[in-house]
């Protein structure tokens, strides 16, 4: 006898892979646009990856910090539309260096912090049966941000300028909010022992003894992963833009192309 299966694209995964989508697409032009938009103010690669580099730093503290928040709170409540209406309104008014550093800073750390929590929420939606789905489903979203985010991008960026840009970000986050607001997930807040920082500390501690003592192969990967980043991500992430930008003195269409192909051979 045949059991009936329930469907994995119910009505609150479907409204998270659609958040999903808005959001990372927000995410992607702004993450494309941001930094061009200084290359080519400034013309200055030293610049250029000092404010990336910059710009990374909340990322890597915010995800595994946004992982041991998304287990204690509710999952839906992330909106970067404040700060991108915030950005527009100083572009021209505020120094665009300390602006672009404060901006892409709380971009990234927003992005580090919120991935974690969606990864989170999937065994809350989904059965367990449905859980490797699930995940696919989700990857393959952030995949087809990263390609098509930076092409679309491009071509707005060549066409329209910053702020055509900056507005659709905005409304990217803002409707992505609005949906969240619509999702149920099952939420049942955990009693924190202590305060914000010593259960930080003893979720991390607790993730540590994991990963040395059950899997340590996992530290291995990191390591290696960790190594191809230091020494080939970061002459992609910076080398590529400078170099059509500035030595091939190609379109913002052609670089946002570029670095979609990029996106299309990971």
């Amino acid at each position: 006898m045949k059991t009936s299966q329930a469907p994995l694209f119910r009505r609150d995964f479907t409204l998270v892979v659609l958040g999903q989508i808005i959001s990372l697409f927000g995410n992607a032009i702004l993450r494309f646009a941001l930094p061009l938009y200084l290359l080519r103010q400034t013309e200055s690669p030293a610049l250029f990856g000092a404010v990336g580099a910059a710009a990374f730093i909340p990322a890597v503290l915010c995800a595994p910090i946004g992982g041991v928040v998304a287990d204690r709170i509710n999952k839906r409540n992330i909106s970067t539309a404040g700060l991108i209406l915030l950005f527009t309104l100083l572009l021209g008014r505020a120094p665009l260096v300390p602006l672009m550093v404060a901006s892409l800073m709380l971009l990234y750390g927003i992005a580090g912090a919120y991935q974690p929590s969606v990864q989170a929420s999937i065994p809350l939606l989904a059965r367990p049966e449905q859980l490797t789905s699930a995940n696919a489903v989700i990857n393959m979203v952030q995949t087809l941000s990263a390609l098509l985010g930076p092409v679309i991008g491009g071509v707005l960026f060549g066409a329209f300028g910053l702020r055509l840009i900056l507005w659709v970000g905005m409304a990217c986050f803002f409707l992505s909010a609005v949906m969240e607001l619509f999702i149920r997930i099952p939420h049942s807040p955990r009693a924190a022992a202590g305060g914000v920082l010593s259960t930080v500390r003893r979720d991390l501690g607790e993730s540590w003894r994991f990963i040395r003592r059950e899997r340590p192969v996992f530290l291995s990967v990191m390591l290696v992963l960790a190594l191809f980043n230091l020494v080939l991500s970061a002459a992609l992430v910076v080398g590529i833009p400078v170099a059509v930008v500035q030595t091939l003195g190609m379109s913002d269409s052609r670089l946002g192309v570029t670095q979609g192909a990029m996106g299309l051979g990971g």
